[in-house]
């Protein structure tokens, strides 16, 4: 696996840019900004420190999927760690094998750095090579939509 990081800068506090992120007090915000990689992108879950969460969306054919994860840090408003461990297919979750093998145990994690209410997202992941160009093609298209619902 490789670490890639993104940066973007927005216009707001960090409390604020946090909450959108994680779509704690509308869960419409992290739905609108990870729209970027699903259009039916969602969580369920919880944020807390140690809980399980599945980020999830549909596929062409309406069939769940998505990211089992575990919460591995939440410090409000300064920094997120999750750890991705296995993919949802349909309500099954899977753990072990092949499908999870090369990228299970990833981090992404978000840093949230405000000066004069100005507030810099830096994200740093854990990514497999096949899914960089994704990743690239895709990051930044969703940081400027968390931009966008967080200076609002």
């Amino acid at each position: 696996m490789k670490k890639i990081k993104y940066e973007k800068k927005i216009n707001s506090s960090s409390q604020n840019v946090y909450e959108a992120m994680l779509g704690l007090n509308d869960k419409s915000t992290y739905e609108y900004w990870t729209s970027a990689f699903n259009p039916t992108s969602t969580f369920e879950g919880s944020w807390n420190k140690g809980s399980k969460i599945h980020f999830i969306g549909l596929d062409e054919n309406g069939k769940k999927g998505g990211m089992v994860s575990e919460i591995v840090e939440n410090k409000p408003a300064d920094f997120v760690s999750i750890r991705h461990y296995g993919i949802l297919d349909g309500e099954t979750e899977i753990t072990t094998g092949e499908k999870v093998e090369k990228w299970a145990g990833g981090l992404e994690n978000y840093k949230f750095k405000e000066n004069n209410g100005i507030t810099t997202v830096i994200v740093e992941l854990d990514v497999v090579d096949e899914y960089l160009d994704y990743f690239d093609n895709t990051y930044p298209s969703a940081l400027d939509k968390l931009k966008e619902i967080s200076e609002k």
